[in-house]
């Protein structure tokens, strides 16, 4: 009986000597990595927590993902003196052992380590997309940037590793997040109904934002909305206490924030909301997801349904159309100057080329921030 209780012992020694620690894993065994090894060095207490961890999925940038960050000390020493590197490296970590196997076709939203409400205000931490995508596993993050993996599964105590090919870019809050969308007339009317701190400081919401078109394609009434009124078609547009992402979207339906009812229809693979067609859906937020649709929703008109034969989403305001300023709430929004081009036009892929650096972004402005409104969309099906 001695032996068979030393047996499964010896095994499990064998095992644990032949899968190696996460500093050996990050350093002599995988010379691509020697610049995540050489940061993590350079910051004990950032090392100590990531050597703690088990049961997680690294995705750990390469040398070539790191060497603009790298390169530029200047902004190496803020994000170490802020506290963002922390957070920035907490974000790719997936909780959970995921190998390249586990993933598909179909998209997976995985929770990360981030839970820094500084940086992150989503119920069990900030999510990555993940799926399969021209053949090669990526992950999708801020403004739809992605990145690949170039040399998966690389075990180690805590679980493993999969090398890729850029660094994460942490999610915005939703001003940052609708400009760099070029979604300006959704940013536009959000700060015109003074909602936009409020929305930054809510957890867990879904926001489906109408593109510029189709604002512009109501433009001959925004002009009359009164103050209530606009306050109650954005609230007409947001699910409070609740993050779906695309997968979560089935026939169903929600109540907004301004107490509505918002009906959700799919219809092969299309996902409607009302009558408005999402067309690029999960840009990841600081505090939720956004999902672009055609049409700006009515409050007044709940029972518009959608019609999957139709070339464009007619708008939900009866006697609408075009006005003659440009597109509505834009006058005071800054262009931004670099964006997401998916967001802008119908049938887009929500797909950007690869990103290879992070940029710095705002806070989120969860604390202290009041809540919107108050209450959590209950999803019923139907």
């Amino acid at each position: 009986m001695q032996y068979k209780r030393l047996f499964p012992l010896a095994v499990a020694s064998v095992v644990s000597a032949q899968t190696p620690s996460l500093t050996d894993a990050l350093g002599s065994q995988n010379s691509s990595l020697s610049s995540l090894n050489d940061i993590l060095s350079s910051n004990p207490e950032i090392a100590a927590s990531f050597n703690n961890l088990k049961n997680v999925t690294i995705l750990a940038p390469s040398n070539d993902a790191l060497e603009s960050l790298v390169k530029d000390t200047d902004t190496l020493s803020r994000f170490t003196k802020s506290g963002y590197l922390q957070a920035l490296l907490s974000y790719h970590v997936l909780n959970g052992t995921y190998h390249n196997t586990s993933f598909t076709n179909e998209s997976i939203f995985i929770h990360t380590s981030l839970d820094n409400s500084t940086y992150s205000n989503v119920t069990g931490g900030q999510v990555v997309e993940a799926r399969l995508h021209d053949n090669n596993v990526t992950f999708f993050t801020a403004l739809k940037q992605n990145a690949s993996i170039v040399t998966a599964n690389v075990n180690f105590t805590g679980g493993t590793i999969h090398i890729i090919d850029g660094l994460l870019s942490i999610p915005q809050n939703v001003s940052d997040t609708l400009s760099n969308s070029n979604l300006t007339a959704a940013e536009g009317a959000i700060q015109t109904a003074n909602l936009t701190d409020s929305i930054i400081g809510t957890q867990n919401v879904t926001i489906f934002a109408p593109n510029n078109d189709a604002f512009a394609a109501i433009g001959s009434i925004t002009g009359n909305l009164s103050a209530d009124d606009l306050k109650d078609v954005i609230g007409y547009h947001v699910l409070n206490g609740s993050v779906n992402y695309s997968t979560n979207l089935r026939n169903s339906t929600a109540n907004a924030i301004n107490g509505k009812k918002l009906t959700i229809t799919v219809e092969n693979g299309t996902i409607y909301v009302n009558s408005a067609k999402v067309t690029v859906p999960d840009i990841l937020l600081a505090n939720g997801v956004v999902h672009v649709i055609d049409g700006v929703l009515n409050p007044n008109n709940t029972s518009a349904t959608p019609d999957p034969t139709a070339t464009s989403t007619a708008a939900a305001f009866s006697g609408a159309s075009s006005g003659t300023d440009g597109i509505p709430f834009t006058s005071g929004v800054t262009t931004p100057t670099s964006t997401f081009p998916a967001a802008t036009s119908a049938g887009g892929s929500g797909e950007s080329s690869s990103s290879k650096g992070a940029a710095m972004p705002m806070k989120t402005g969860a604390i202290g921030a009041a809540a919107l409104f108050g209450g959590a969309a209950a999803f019923v099906n139907l």
